[in-house]
């Protein structure tokens, strides 16, 4: 029986996760490890491992790291506690692959740990691009660390390839997003306003902003953009869902709490979970902010999405997104847009870029392929794509 580790750190990671954690869970000849850290278990975030534990999984060991500040430097020390703690993690424990997926900075940090332990990484989504956050760093390193690789759009694979890594290690399988949404049981509306106890009575628009990492001392100014442009519809209401532990993200959860407590159209939610996120998706209006939610499960229930600033550039974007800069002029013609008849029919229409939804399966057929016929070679040659 092969062993496999699942690190999983927030909320969103946890959410992309849960179908390939259910298919690895049916798997008779895999050990399931999965291992929660960072966000997962801080009560200011939500103390979401709770909801890895109600969804049946058995959590095998949940790792502190998280400095209760959210200055550069304590995601360094944060960075430095994870390593540690996984340190003994590992040494104790070898699985025969550690799965990682995205681009933040506990995975890193974990991944390192992973590389001195010869342990074979698999890294899902390298290759996409966030130009405006320090994730864009963090992903291509992961790579770099990462024996195989999981991409959701062929145009990502390219640039895994472009990398160095053999195209033989490297596959396109779509977005986990999307097959959530396919196939997850979603709430009827009524049940989506009590399980939120919030009257969604009105158009509604879900919204998440997260630090755009790169630029500095700005999340004040374009949080307020946001609010102020908000503030400019009272007869909508909006959901937030607030920001990860990113630098500066307690910032952004501040002013959201207060602006909540002084609007009555408005809600706010440390983690929805995902039921609740996704069937909230369901029925909205339109997504506004800066996750990449709004680019790659959004555009699945044909709804508009709102990307704010340049968290999110240069990923591939479906015809139902519209990108704007942060300032309350341009997010408030970007709503006017998203509310018109033929850019909401435009949306309706929208081919989501992410994928059929069959991802799990073809990520797990993968890795049994390389697990079980011992194809896993760490001594990597590094793939020239000029052929030299």
């Amino acid at each position: 029986m092969k062993r496999i580790c699942i690190l999983t750190a927030t909320r969103a990671e946890y959410g992309l996760l849960k179908p390939l954690l259910d298919r690895l869970t049916n798997e008779q000849s895999i050990d399931l490890k999965i291992v929660a850290t960072g966000a997962h278990l801080s009560p200011e975030f939500g103390l979401t491992y709770r909801d890895i534990e109600s969804d049946g999984f058995c959590i095998d060991k949940k790792i502190e790291i998280l400095v209760s500040a959210d200055s550069p430097a304590s995601i360094s020390k944060s960075m430095g506690l994870a390593m540690m703690g996984f340190a003994d993690y590992f040494s104790e424990n070898k699985p025969d692959l550690l799965v990682v997926l995205g681009d933040r900075y506990e995975t890193l940090a974990v991944a390192i740990v992973a590389m001195n332990e010869r342990i074979p990484i698999a890294h899902l989504y390298g290759g996409e691009t966030t130009e405006g956050a320090i994730d864009e760093s963090i992903r291509h390193a992961i790579t770099k660390l990462s024996y195989l690789h999981f991409t959701s759009t062929s145009a990502y694979r390219d640039r895994v390839i472009q990398l160095g890594e053999d195209p033989t290690r490297v596959y396109t399988v779509g977005g986990l997003g999307v097959e959530n949404i396919l196939q997850y049981d979603l709430m009827s509306k009524e049940e989506l306003v009590n399980a939120i106890n919030f009257n969604l009575n009105r158009p509604y628009a879900m919204v998440t902003f997260h630090p755009v990492t790169l630029e500095d001392n700005r999340v004040e100014e374009q949080c307020q953009a946001l609010l102020n442009a908000i503030a400019s519809y009272p007869k909508m209401q909006f959901v937030f869902t607030k920001a990860n532990a990113d630098a500066h993200g307690r910032i952004i959860n501040a002013m959201i709490d207060k602006y909540v407590e002084e609007h009555h159209h408005a809600v706010a939610f440390t983690s929805l979970g995902l039921r609740r996120y996704l069937s909230g998706l369901r029925y909205a209006t339109c997504v506004i902010g800066n996750s990449s939610s709004g680019l790659l499960e959004a555009p699945s229930f044909g709804i508009p999405t709102i990307n704010i600033g340049d968290r999110q550039r240069g990923r591939l974007e479906a015809s139902s997104v519209i990108t704007c800069h942060p300032s309350e002029l341009e997010i408030k013609k970007a709503i006017e847009i998203a509310l018109s008849p033929e850019f909401r029919q435009k949306a309706k229409e929208t081919i989501n870029p992410y994928g059929d939804g069959n991802t799990s399966e073809k990520i797990v057929t993968k890795i049994n392929d390389f697990l079980k016929n011992d194809k896993i070679e760490l001594k990597k040659t590094f793939y020239d794509c000029g052929g030299k």
